[in-house]
């Protein structure tokens, strides 16, 4: 579905105009690429996609609404072979793989746009799949890692919030023993010095979100 059989025609979604205006500039002088639509948020992604069907879709993660991760799933559900790069500030490797694992054919920092962007675009449209070096770094960093089971999720989940030991029972609906027992492992598996470190690291790596 190209423009005189030859443009690769994209649809970038991104809440913060700059973002999109930037990425425009890039397109516009490309000759082998078109800016077909754009949103500004993951329903009006969907939309998007379903009126323009592009080549590629440029999705960033974290926007109002409806964030990137779940329209990424709406839009491959529909189409299977949609072709999305994620393009996001956040460089945790647990939210790359979980993007990944959605069907994200690549995964891009919003810092490297400028050197990366246009040559993942091709290779995306070209059936292939890539990382920026910093989400390359990330995976490698933590492949061998113990990862928290759901369980210990919800526990890191409520320290983040700044609940103590008993409101996190009375939230989970567990005892306090078992909270610290969970905590301990947090702790463990993350390499964290407390709570608060376990927190930071867990929206570092995009185990949890604000």
């Amino acid at each position: 579905m190209s423009v005189g059989g030859s443009q690769i025609r994209i649809l970038a979604v991104d809440d913060h105009p700059l973002v999109r205006e930037g990425i425009a500039g890039l397109i516009r002088i490309q000759p082998d690429m078109t800016l077909v639509g754009e949103a500004s948020d993951g329903r009006e992604a969907i939309q998007q996609f379903r009126m323009h069907h592009p080549d590629v879709t440029l999705m960033d993660l974290q926007m109002p609404d409806m964030n990137g991760l779940d329209a990424l799933i709406a839009i491959r559900n529909e189409s299977p072979g949609a072709r999305v790069i994620v393009l996001t500030t956040y460089a945790g490797d647990v939210q790359i793989l979980r993007a990944l694992k959605a069907g994200a054919q690549a995964y891009l920092l919003k810092n490297a746009l400028h050197k990366e962007l246009l040559e993942t675009i091709r290779a995306v449209h070209a059936g292939k799949k890539a990382l920026s070096t910093q989400a390359s770094y990330e995976i490698a960093e933590h492949a061998t890692d113990d990862t928290l089971t759901p369980a210990e999720i919800s526990v890191l989940r409520l320290i983040a919030a700044g609940n103590a030991n008993k409101q996190i029972a009375d939230e989970l609906s567990i005892t306090e023993e078992t909270v610290k027992s969970r905590v301990k492992c947090i702790l463990s598996k993350l390499g964290a010095n407390d709570r608060t470190h376990a927190a930071i690291i867990g929206l570092k790596r995009g185990i949890i979100g604000l």
